[in-house]
């Protein structure tokens, strides 16, 4: 099967064409709101929504130039929640309407489970395993009994990781999105120059806290001319921060692991693209005797391959029913 995968459920228009035979994403575009919402120092949801509805048109046309198909997909998977309501919005409505014109059926695919099952597009599926799902809206560990089988161990009591370093880095006068600029300038930093809390890091749960983390470092800035400082005050404070969000995710992680009794862990979400993270996940699994997988790069962040994939997942696991498909006769709500 070809499913055209759509995603638009924050502030990237996506779009792409898993090959379910070759397991082979054939084309794939991505447009960024970044810039778009730079200036107001985050997402302003009915700007995102226009966004949308001005560049996916155009996407899905260039995606399915780009996979070199003879015919329309078999399939069209879409977002549907959660997210922005007038983002996903945007995504179905044009997907349904690309059911009807093109008589395919509609699937309807949760965005975290799509960032869930993301580490499986590049390599095969090993299961059961435990999946840290961290990003700028979510923070989450889930253990991934089979595909559709999912158990919620722990998740943020308040603010996401990735919300943390946005937070923190508009504290210290950096641009949107904050942690991309932090981990580039924590190259250049002493993680041990400041004291930071990790919160909840003692704690028997698996839950998670960063808004603490964020009133500390408001703390340590407070009454401080940041543009005073010189640049290697900053990046050190830039490490610091880095480390103590990246030390309570790597513990709790595998922590889970090991209550869980699974010798497999995956990474999804935005902030799993950053490297510091990822070497320590990895130097301290090795300890625990646990493998490590990660979602490449380009599919740690918001992508319509992970929906075109999860929605092949559902298709080949026998997920897909007849309550859960829209078509040109059906009426399924929106969400």
């Amino acid at each position: 099967m070809y499913i055209l995968g759509i995603e638009t459920s924050c502030d990237e228009s996506a779009t792409a064409i898993y090959d379910s035979v070759s397991g082979c994403v054939l084309g794939e575009k991505i447009y960024s709101q970044i810039e778009t919402h730079n200036r107001f120092g985050g997402i302003v949801p009915e700007v995102a929504s226009r966004e949308h509805l001005k560049f996916l048109p155009a996407l899905v046309d260039q995606t399915l130039k780009e996979a070199g198909l003879s015919s329309f997909p078999d399939a069209i998977a879409v977002t549907h929640g959660p997210g922005l309501m007038g983002a996903l919005l945007v995504g179905v409505s044009y997907a349904k309407a690309m059911g009807v014109v093109y008589g395919c059926p509609v699937i309807p695919i949760n965005h975290l489970e799509g960032h869930l099952l993301s580490p499986g597009i590049m390599q095969p599926l090993q299961l059961p395993c435990v999946t840290l799902l961290v990003s700028g809206g979510h923070t989450l560990l889930v253990a991934v009994d089979a595909v559709g089988q999912y158990r919620l161990l722990g998740q943020s009591l308040d603010d996401a990781a990735g919300e943390c370093f946005d937070k923190c880095a508009r504290l210290l006068g950096l641009p949107y999105p904050g942690g991309p600029v932090i981990a580039k300038m924590a190259e250049q930093g002493d993680p041990k120059r400041f004291d930071l809390p990790r919160p909840m890091l003692h704690k028997k749960n698996l839950h998670f806290s960063f808004s603490g983390l964020k009133t500390a470092l408001m703390y340590k800035v407070r009454g401080t001319d940041i543009q005073q400082q010189d640049q290697q005050w900053k990046n050190d404070l830039a490490a610091s921060l880095q480390a103590a969000i990246v030390d309570v995710l790597v513990k709790k992680s595998l922590r889970a692991c090991v209550e869980e009794q699974v010798s497999h862990l995956w990474v999804a979400g935005g902030v799993a693209a950053n490297l510091y993270l990822r070497e320590r996940m990895i130097a301290q699994a090795s300890e625990h005797d646990v493998s490590v997988c990660f979602a490449a790069g380009q599919h740690c962040t918001d992508n319509a391959a992970m929906i075109a994939y999860a929605a092949w997942q559902h298709i080949e696991h026998g997920l897909v029913k007849k309550d859960r498909l829209w078509d040109a006769q059906s009426r399924c709500p929106l969400v």
